[in-house]
């Protein structure tokens, strides 16, 4: 019997020291043994975790290979209306987003949202995830009204949820691009630098300085940098580091 847990706990430790060689090799080999068993669900697991992987590292042939591995899985298990089903439509939406392909990512999006509004209270915080990643697409698709209600949607779940201040930063990072897109730069400079510093103090006082604040860390210094805040994005940047070297 293969254990789950055990395989995504060494995977967070190969996550938490940056080391994505090792995660795909640790992936792959799961991936083999349980296609050997014949364990469905393990293989939509890890080819879920390939998705996030091959995304991360923009890898667009082998994130496309994996989400159609894993949408033919959902449909090979007739489990299109549970909630597993529905994480693997979120995160082969995200991966059309991320290679430019959002109409097609909205669909999956929508299918996952109409599977949480069925299975899941409104406060879940799966919802917060799934309206950002909605968000971003729509963002994309330059329905700007539409993405700035899912945004503040997502703060509202998340601001309750264990870890889920680090969501917020991230949300208001966002809107600050939809406000870059929506007006211009220059326009939304004032409330681009307020969205800005929100999002620092969310970061500079947060207390579990883990993996994931690592994660968040790494993924937000970019937007400082892009903005000209080329100091804390360098700090931002260190405490990342400092991070997984200490992991």
């Amino acid at each position: 019997m293969i254990d789950t847990g055990r395989i995504l706990d060494k995977l967070d430790a190969f996550l938490n020291k940056n080391d994505y060689a090792g995660a795909e090799r640790h992936i792959l080999y799961w991936l083999e043994e349980a296609g050997l068993s014949g364990n469905k669900s393990t293989m939509l697991l890890l080819q879920n975790e390939l998705c996030g992987l091959y995304r991360k590292l923009g890898r667009k042939a082998d994130a496309l290979s994996a989400v159609e591995n894993a949408l033919r899985l959902v449909s090979d298990m007739g489990i299109e209306n549970n909630v597993g089903a529905a994480t693997t439509y979120i995160n082969a939406g995200t991966v059309f987003k991320a290679f430019g392909k959002a109409q097609e990512a909205m669909p999956l999006f929508e299918k996952a949202l109409a599977v949480y509004q069925k299975e899941l209270p409104a406060n879940d915080k799966r919802f917060g995830g799934l309206y950002n990643n909605m968000a971003l697409t729509l963002v994309d698709l330059k329905a700007f009204g539409e993405a700035l209600a899912l945004y503040e949607k997502a703060i509202y779940v998340m601001e309750n949820q264990k870890d889920g201040m680090l969501e917020v930063a991230i949300t208001l990072l966002n809107i600050a691009s939809l406000r870059e897109a929506e007006m211009g730069l220059e326009n939304a400079e004032k409330i681009i630098g307020e969205l800005l510093d929100k999002a620092a103090k969310i970061l500079d006082h947060y207390e579990n300085r883990n993996g994931y604040y690592a994660f968040v860390c790494e993924k937000c210094a970019s937007v400082y940098g892009y903005h000209g805040f080329f100091a804390y994005e360098k700090e931002l940047k260190e405490r990342a580091g400092e991070i997984y070297e200490r992991n």
